[in-house]
């Protein structure tokens, strides 16, 4: 009689919960086991306020899929923004943590090291309804199976549609130079601020030419570029967590709530609740049978 296999694992993300309701228990660690799958997912459910899990790592890769609410995913050199109907994907041994909204739910996928064909670096995913749906079907799968088998099977095809999932230019470049950490800091703490670069060189003691050349050479972006990819994070996760649009150009200190919808338009190709609308409804495929010839 064949072994009995494992029941699906479950993320308990409400142990250890500090007064201000940040959770504090690491990761689960899954066990090594030569059954366990090439993929395996659980579902996890956030508490009623914002949930945190530490910085981490663990030997399989990860797929962190917003179901609802915003989560956030901090790596060394960037800050992910994963809105509903996205996904970030962290490769295996890299540090990483998890912010998500209240009451956000995610799947977690850990894919075995050499099992898919996803990119050595983290990403952003749009991901289609079948892929979303193939993530919580396996979430609810024994973690081990063997790969010929209805659930190794489906394994397969999801990995197949992951690697065609298109990438969102959802990254704030971060940096550990200490000056840059600072500025990057009092603008999270206040994205609000609305200082200039010669006003912040004077902040961290340095020229504004300086600080110039290291914000490009350090992110890749101008300073202007980079405190707007900033807000752009920042506005992603208050809008995921059901903040209105108004309330979220106020806490950016735009003018008005046109400017701030014109920046989110250019930087995301649509409005806020257009930019909602779609990757909630996303368009169905175009289908790929022949037509019936013409009489």
């Amino acid at each position: 009689m064949p072994p009995r296999a494992r029941p699906a694992p479950r993320l308990a993300l409400t142990v250890a919960t500090a007064p201000d309701g940040v959770l504090l228990g690491p990761l689960k660690i899954f066990e090594e086991s030569p059954r366990l799958g090439p993929i395996f997912g659980v579902r996890v459910r956030a508490a009623d306020h914002r949930a945190e899990v530490p910085t981490h790592r663990h030997p399989q890769g990860q797929l962190v899929v917003a179901l609802r609410g915003g989560v956030v995913c901090e790596v060394p050199d960037g800050v992910w923004m994963v809105p509903p109907a996205c996904a970030v994907w962290v490769p295996s041994e890299l540090p990483h943590s998890i912010r998500a909204t209240a009451n956000a739910h995610m799947g977690y996928l850990f894919v075995q090291p050499g099992a898919s064909s996803l990119p050595d670096h983290c990403c952003t995913l749009a991901i289609s309804p079948l892929v979303r749906e193939l993530v919580l079907h396996l979430a609810d799968q024994p973690s081990e199976y063997e790969v010929d088998s209805p659930t190794g099977r489906l394994a397969m095809v999801l990995l197949e549609e992951l690697a065609r999932m298109p990438q969102e230019h959802l990254r704030l470049p971060t940096s550990a130079e200490p000056r840059l950490q600072r500025i990057a800091k009092m603008l999270s703490d206040n994205p609000a601020d609305r200082r200039t670069l010669a006003e912040w060189a004077q902040v961290v003691a340095t020229s504004e030419r300086t600080l110039a050349r290291l914000i490009r050479h350090e992110t890749g972006l101008t300073f202007g570029r980079w405190r707007q990819q900033l807000h752009l994070i920042v506005a992603l996760h208050q809008l995921s967590a059901g903040q209105s649009v108004q309330r979220v150009a106020e806490a950016l200190g735009y003018d008005s709530v046109t400017a701030f919808i014109s920046m989110f338009k250019k930087s995301l190709g649509k409005p806020p609740g257009k930019y909602f609308a779609a990757i909630a409804n996303p368009p169905a495929p175009a289908p790929t049978g022949r037509r019936a010839p013409r009489d």
